[in-house]
């Protein structure tokens, strides 16, 4: 009898479909070890191409990937990795940059480094990020910029969690909406949970991008993610990511100095202008030194230093009091449940005592629109059902199953259909409003009860769901009493209102 090795790991590319994702492709595809695991390629482009059909043209048919695709639309690149972990089944998930080259031998080490992670009952592993620079001249300010992923603490360019982390954590906050901070923003929290991320031996290539003059200027906006660090993490999260701390003193004090000037301009005050733009002056100076110093001081160079330096203080100013005010009062990040539990009679279709016709099921209003905004977000979902009309001999097993079937065929797919056949009188646990069924379903997906939620149409459901310690919203229908609804911890007038209000983070 032969036995088959399970696969450990889903490797999650993010990707915006830049020609870079092809030659992170072709290098998976040609690993000294063929890479036997999933590839999810998270399209994270509001619109475009279809990105299966792009890369197929580009890779031919012998790559010798499993690859998907999945939409992420646009929400930012902690987004992207969510959908993507969430739609893994695996024990590790592996995420790559999708501007990365690994190595010729990155699957095979990785697979030793996921052993050694074992071995340490690690909840993560990191690879070793290279970024060549120009031989011939010194590196500009953005090649080194660049260069400092080397020696990134938790950089995602290459960084595999346990999926079972990343579900109790609620994954990447997708409060950051840039590739800065998220990945420090989750390592710190598992690390602070008791966590730890192992140093692997993998090792990748990070190309230093092409970049317009602007580039640096941009990248300001970082400053608004910082204070969402501080607010989350307290004044001393620099130290604890190995996070160098900065220039906002500097660039505050030059901001200052600048803004003294133009008041005294405008007061009609030429010492005030004098002392404001001579600090002004100074400040810029030192910081486009700064930067110019170390680097080829080319024409090209020096003029985007100078112009850059003018503007960078203002910038980081302003995006710092935006950090300030927008993220002073961030709760802890929470993220989707990664599994939803659906009663079927009465919340998915219309209500028909035992029924035990297929023809006869008739979905709710937007449920499979619904239904399918939570595929999207890689959200599993399962049926719970109480079906009495068994125990009563009204219906057959059989019977059930094909209404289930035909459910699955008008809804779409769910990982799991939970049915108690008990009648109420038979002192059985998984009937609802007992918590056995929510139990049965949250224990099979592997999924905590915690990072659960429930939605039924009557009380039964949500205190079974109380009671297995899982979140409830509770959809009533007229066959729901006005006193369920007030007991209820969560109402929403319709499904279609409950998962907007479960993807908006109100579970």
């Amino acid at each position: 009898m032969t036995t088959t090795t399970p696969t450990r790991t889903t490797i999650v590319v993010p990707t915006l479909g830049r020609a870079t994702l092809i030659a992170c492709l072709r290098s998976l595809g040609a690993q000294s070890q063929a890479v036997e695991a999933p590839l999810l390629l998270v399209d994270d482009r509001r619109a475009g191409p279809d990105l299966a059909a792009q890369v197929g043209a580009e890779l031919g048919t012998g790559h010798g990937l499993d690859l998907r695709v999945v939409r992420a639309g646009g929400g930012g690149p902690a987004r992207a990795r969510n959908i993507g972990w969430r739609h893994a089944r695996t024990e590790w998930v592996s995420f790559l940059d999708d501007d990365v080259v690994p190595d010729p031998d990155w699957y095979a080490t990785l697979l030793q480094d996921l052993e050694k992670a074992d071995v340490a009952d690690a909840a993560a592993s990191i690879g070793r990020v290279h970024v060549p620079l120009p031989a011939d001249r010194p590196p500009t300010d953005w090649e080194r910029g660049t260069h400092g992923l080397e020696t990134a603490r938790w950089i995602t360019a290459d960084l595999t969690y346990r999926r079972s982390v990343l579900s109790s954590t609620g994954g990447f906050d997708e409060r950051f909406p840039r590739a800065f901070r998220e990945d420090a923003d989750l390592a710190l929290r598992v690390s602070r949970g008791g966590g730890e991320i192992v140093a692997g031996d993998r090792r990748i290539t990070h190309p230093v991008r092409p970049a317009d003059d602007w580039a640096s200027l941009r990248q300001q906006a970082g400053n608004i993610d910082d204070f969402l660090m501080r607010s989350l993490h307290g004044p001393s999260w620099h130290a604890e990511c190995d996070a160098p701390a900065g220039r906002r003193r500097r660039h505050v004090a030059t901001t200052l100095a600048g803004v003294t000037a133009l008041a005294g301009l405008a007061a009609r005050r030429p010492g005030v202008v004098t002392a404001g733009l001579t600090g002004w002056l100074v400040g810029t100076a030192e910081l486009a030194w700064a930067r110019i110093a170390p680097g080829p001081r080319d024409a090209a160079e020096v003029r985007r230093m100078l112009l850059t330096s003018a503007a960078i203080p203002a910038a980081a100013t302003y995006y710092s009091l935006v950090g300030v005010v927008r993220h002073r009062r961030a709760a802890p990040w929470r993220g989707l449940p990664e599994l939803v539990l659906l009663d079927r009679d009465g919340t998915l279709v219309r209500d028909v005592p035992y029924n035990g016709d297929p023809e006869r099921v008739v979905p709710v209003p937007g449920a499979r629109q619904a239904l399918d905004r939570l595929r999207a977000e890689g959200v599993r979902l399962a049926i719970v059902s109480n079906q009495s009309g068994v125990a009563r001999g009204l219906l057959s097993r059989d019977d059930v199953d094909s209404v289930n079937e035909r459910v699955a065929e008008l809804l779409g797919p769910f990982e799991a259909v939970h049915v108690c056949h008990h009648g109420p009188d038979d002192g059985c646990s998984c009937r609802k409003p007992a918590p056995g069924l929510v139990q049965r379903a949250c224990t099979e997906a592997g999924v905590d009860p915690s990072r659960t939620v429930m939605i039924g149409d009557i009380g039964a459901d949500v205190e079974a769901a109380v009671a297995a310690g899982v979140s409830a919203v509770l959809v009533p229908t007229d066959a729901t009493r006005p006193s369920e609804v007030v007991s209820a911890p969560r109402v929403a007038r319709s499904l279609t209102e409950a998962v907007s209000r479960v993807l908006a983070g109100a579970w």
